[in-house]
């Protein structure tokens, strides 16, 4: 996640107008020249699954941008039900890589029950509406964000792209991604068009301008009224989610009248199941709820939110996104933009 920056060609497209050699046991196949803007790096089998159904949905939810086999693997296998395999395309924008062009794919083509993916690297808005990339979506079972700018991510709201990628989940296939990869699968995206915010500035004033959202991009089943936020413990961001969580409140973005903040830590990932159950692996995450209007969230403000209800999650334990639990919290409070201490951490108030 970054805000808009002057980049220097990616190493993704050093790809175009290039030979590209056949690996062993996997097919690459050279850029599309339709709309040069884009390019396309297929791995595995040349032909897609051809299926009547499929057993999802499922979702995966990363802290940061690398895919996490723990999660992917139960994505496949609960999409496939077990039996045969599926194809995945890999979304990125133009940022710059290092190493292979295609570090998502190299890792899913790993997995049992993959039988494509398919990386695409997008570099404007209307990339969106580009017609070999909406076949392969729409051909694919699952369709994985990479890490990168939620911002450019964001841009794809109205292009066909949008609709293909509800197409996949609607059909029992799925979605996920890692750093900006997951901001931009919640109901409400923290889209960073404004520049990347911190915990500090967003308490201080939770509508400065580096605080901005993107509405009605995705509604995934039994996610509703959620924001999500990446690299979460590491770079202290519970604070900006507090914030994010009272501006939903604030400002009419959820249809519950309550609104639920997900930060998943560096190497941690949610696995979300079709009956709405999530399941972690790796670093801990953290599920925030709002359920109540702020008592002061004003332009030009500090913010002042008082018992905030928090789930810590780690490795192996589960929080169940269709019925939403009612214990098991411990409680944080924001005064004049000044959060209460410990904030990772705290003994439950209701033992579940």
């Amino acid at each position: 996640m970054r805000p808009h920056l002057n980049r220097p060609l990616p190493r993704r497209l050093a790809a175009l107008g290039l030979s590209l050699t056949a690996l062993t046991g996997a097919a690459l196949v050279a850029p599309q020249t339709a709309q040069a803007a884009v390019t396309r790096i297929r791995l595995g089998s040349s032909s897609d699954v051809s299926r009547t159904a499929w057993n999802g949905p499922a979702f995966t939810m990363n802290g940061s941008g690398a895919v996490v086999t723990a999660t992917m693997a139960k994505a496949v296998t609960a999409i496939t039900g077990g039996s045969g395999s599926m194809d995945v395309v890999v979304l990125a924008d133009a940022k710059t890589t290092s190493g292979s062009q295609t570090p998502e794919c190299d890792v899913i083509m790993t997995l049992s029950g993959v039988n494509s993916c398919t990386t695409e690297v997008l570099t404007s808005a209307r990339d969106g509406n580009n017609a070999q990339v909406n076949t392969d979506i729409r051909n694919a079972e699952f369709v994985y964000f990479a890490g990168g700018n939620q911002c450019d991510y964001a841009a794809w709201k109205g292009t066909a792209l949008q609709a293909s990628v509800q197409s996949v989940v609607a059909k029992g296939g799925g979605s996920g991604g890692g750093s900006a990869g997951h901001h931009i699968n919640s109901a409400v995206v923290y889209d960073a068009c404004g520049g990347s915010t911190d915990s500090a500035t967003a308490l201080a004033n939770p509508y400065d301008r580096t605080v901005t959202f993107t509405t009605g991009m995705f509604s995934w089943p039994n996610y509703g009224d959620t924001v999500n936020d990446s690299h979460f413990v590491t770079r202290d961001r519970m604070g900006r989610t507090m914030a994010f969580v009272a501006r939903m409140l604030k400002d009419g973005l959820t249809s519950s009248g309550k609104a639920w903040g997900v930060g998943v830590e560096q190497g941690g990932s949610l696995f979300l199941d079709r009956n709405g159950l999530a399941t972690l692996s790796g670093a801990d995450a953290y599920v925030v709820l709002g359920d109540h209007q702020p008592e002061q969230a004003v332009s030009g403000k500090p913010l002042t939110f008082s018992n905030y209800k928090i789930w810590r999650l780690t490795d192996g334990s589960t929080y169940d996104f269709a019925h939403r639990p009612t214990c098991g919290y411990y409680l944080r409070s924001v005064t004049n933009g000044v959060a209460d201490a410990n904030l990772y951490s705290g003994t439950p108030v209701t033992a579940c």
